[in-house]
């Protein structure tokens, strides 16, 4: 049984804004779902209408078999959701979080204790027991945070950024709590984030969408076979660099498209071996330094660029 399915979802404000636009998408039971998209392009909204506290202007969503509208009550008792502000009580500690939260969803004290026992050996957590919790690191907290979540056993997690403003090693930790609350826990998990190396490392499925509409949906390698091309990457020793090289590429027209990243430019390759030859032989003649010149497979970043760089269909 599919966790959600959406059908033709719309939600339009009052003030006349279309947040959501026709969106159709579909969610497996057991997977990581990821959901990405510029600014604006309606994931709060569709999140907001997900966990029940907005209404959609038409359309249909069903939960877990259920209609969402007509069950909202009963659907808010199968889910969880993490916003990105953390919102443990530092004036308590780790256990006593972990306790009033069990309280909230009215789980039996017995059942209680075995759920908190276990998802604090599971989320890496028995170690920080005897410190308070202000003390905490913001990638702890945020553990905690997902730890008292899944108090209730929700059948379905939403995570909101769940690893904004980590460093690389708290992000890669908590990757791997993603992956046991799915494999362990077998709960769903649907994930909103910009970091798209995290969305190609943890989704079994993702959604790219744009001005309230989806652009593609499928599996990380599916998404990228999506371009159908190959990327050109020409990579300097700084960004500077990098930058006026692309500047003057820019008016010779060899290259239709072109992104910066970090100190290398991506384009994309329509001719590949005729693309890298033209490319190769003009940064000699202008003598350009750079360190390297190479056709890759594309990412999930060159997919995403390319689909919600695109003109609305």
């Amino acid at each position: 049984m599919p966790a959600i399915v959406i059908d033709k979802l719309v939600k339009e404000y009052k003030n006349g804004f279309k947040a959501l636009d026709g969106l159709s998408l579909k969610v497996t039971s057991g997977e990581i779902f990821s959901l990405l998209g510029p600014n604006g392009a309606g994931k709060s909204s569709l999140i907001n209408i997900l966990t029940t506290l907005y209404k959609p202007t038409s359309g249909n969503v069903t939960m877990l078999g259920k209609d969402l509208c007509k069950n909202a009550a009963w659907v808010r008792t199968q889910i969880a959701c993490v916003a990105q502000n953390v919102s443990i009580d530092e004036h308590l500690s780790l256990m006593e979080n972990m306790i009033f939260q069990s309280r909230l969803y009215k789980v039996d004290s017995y059942t209680a204790k075995k759920r908190i026992n276990t998802l604090i050996e599971s989320f890496g957590l028995l170690q920080y027991l005897k410190y308070p919790v202000a003390s905490y690191s913001g990638g702890v907290k945020r553990r905690l945070d997902i730890a008292m979540n899944m108090v209730s056993m929700p059948k379905i997690l939403f995570l909101d950024e769940p690893t904004v403003g980590m460093d690389i090693t708290s992000r890669k930790a908590m990757w791997e709590i993603m992956k046991k609350i799915r494999d362990n826990f077998k709960t769903t998990i649907f994930m909103t984030t910009h970091y798209l190396e995290e969305a190609d490392e943890l989704s079994d499925s993702i959604c790219i969408m744009k001005e309230g509409l989806e652009l593609a949906q499928g599996t990380p390698a599916n998404l990228k076979q999506y371009t159908k091309q190959n990327i050109l990457r020409i990579g300097f020793s700084d960004i500077k660099k990098a930058k006026s090289c692309a500047e003057k590429l820019a008016e010779t027209q060899i290259l239709l498209s072109m992104n910066l990243r970090e100190n290398s430019i991506f384009a994309d390759a329509n001719h590949n071996e005729k693309t890298f030859q033209l490319v190769n032989k003009w940064l000699l003649e202008k003598d350009i330094s750079f360190k390297s010149i190479e056709i890759v497979q594309p990412s999930l970043e060159d997919v995403f660029l390319k689909l919600t760089g695109t003109e609305r269909r």
